[in-house]
């Protein structure tokens, strides 16, 4: 069994909640996860169409027939939104910590009913796939960042389960084309689902850029409003994120475009058709785009894994100086700067050097994370390689 590092924060949430919800996208472990820490509950999947039906139909009757000493894990509930209110009625009149523990692969708790239903009464997680840490306190880290690019970090890629293993290219074809079937064509029932795998592509090509939906939308022959409706989708079913940018405190010389990232670079590769590792190493041109959105996403996980909610920014002023992610830890900031190179270089400090210079910021506070494996101080900052991320100070 391979550990996830959200366990601790489920437990406790599950001594405190009486519903816990487990969010996230397709295939990142949200089963399973349940599965081991809650061994005693009782498991219903609404994928199965026969629970679905009974739970939208007669959603009293469901919850009776599935009732347990000891709880109930509803898989993907997003599915029957209307149940929500009948499990709020249920833990109003048993206030059971721990009983429901429900998963879902969109964040149907956008849905404000459904907030409103379980508000006070829920705990909310999000467990993304594995993280950079996880790996390797599995002993399953891939050795270069390269090949982590390609194989992603889905746990049915890396799961001792399924032998032979799955092989990545075939893997996430599959994944994509799942995705656009069963969640794509429930959350706005879109029909030409061809456009939305090229919206998908675009975005994919744009990985890690500042955010314009006008090419896109022109390219993909629709408007900039169903573009933001088709990002909103992506957003929601935990593909993409956007980075905001960091304005506080400055002049509107500042940009104010958020970045696009795909959560997973496994995605990214399958859709820009990089299916092999040595197209990957040898053809790709967005590798450096590709490890930051890895070490973005590392920093995200490293938040969600420990039930705290990621405040991380980048920072772009309009005479081209950036820092490509800021953290917010509330009394101060810490920037860091993101270098897929392998050497360090002293004009890789030069950001940093000019954040620090205009906010008269420490630059004991300050990471470069690059794409070696040395930690070590440079100038008074801090260098990390790019396993190392866990090493600051949140």
């Amino acid at each position: 069994m391979l550990i996830r590092n959200l366990t601790p924060s489920l437990l406790l949430s599950a001594k405190e909640y009486p519903v816990v919800a487990i969010l996230g996208p397709r295939q990142s472990g949200k089963t399973t996860l349940a599965l081991d820490t809650f061994p005693d509950h009782k498991y219903v999947s609404l994928e199965n169409l026969d629970d679905r039906e009974q739970a939208a139909q007669d959603p009293r009757g469901f919850l009776e027939t599935h009732k347990n000493e000891f709880g109930m894990i509803i898989d993907e509930a997003q599915h029957v939104p209307s149940l929500f209110s009948y499990i709020q009625t249920t833990v109003d009149k048993d206030k059971k910590r721990g009983y429901f523990i429900l998963t879902g692969s969109q964040n149907f708790l956008l849905d404000e009913a459904i907030t409103q239903s379980l508000a006070g009464r829920i705990s909310i997680l999000t467990l993304l796939p594995f993280s950079i840490k996880e790996l390797s306190d599995n002993k399953i880290l891939p050795e270069t960042s390269e090949t982590l690019m390609f194989q992603g970090f889905y746990p049915s890629i890396y799961s001792e389960e399924v032998l032979p293993k799955p092989r990545p290219a075939q893997w996430y074809a599959n994944y994509i084309h799942s995705y656009l079937e069963k969640d794509v064509r429930q959350i706005k029932n879109i029909t030409n689902l061809s456009d939305f795998k090229k919206f998908m592509q675009l975005c994919a090509a744009r990985t890690g850029q500042l955010l314009n939906l006008t090419p896109i939308s022109i390219e993909c022959g629709i408007s900039v409003n169903t573009a933001k409706s088709w990002l909103s989708i992506l957003e929601t079913s935990y593909i993409v994120y956007l980075l905001q940018p960091y304005s506080s405190g400055f002049t509107r010389r500042v940009i104010r475009s958020p970045k696009l990232f795909f959560y997973d670079p496994g995605i990214v590769c399958s859709l820009l058709k990089l299916d092999t590792l040595e197209k990957v190493v040898i053809e790709s041109t967005i590798k450096g785009n590709l490890f930051e959105s890895i070490m973005i996403s590392e920093l995200t996980k490293l938040y969600y894994n420990d039930d705290k909610t990621p405040h991380l920014y980048f920072w772009r002023d309009k005479t081209g100086h950036e820092v490509d992610c800021i953290l917010d830890q509330g009394t101060h900031l810490t920037p860091i700067e993101i270098k897929f190179g392998k050497t360090i270089r002293s004009d890789l400090f030069r950001e940093l050097n000019y954040w620090n210079q205009l906010t008269n910021s420490s630059p004991n506070n300050s990471y470069l994370v690059y794409g070696g494996t040395e930690k070590k101080k440079y100038f008074d900052i801090n260098v990390l390689g790019w396993k190392d991320l866990q090493d600051i100070k949140f």
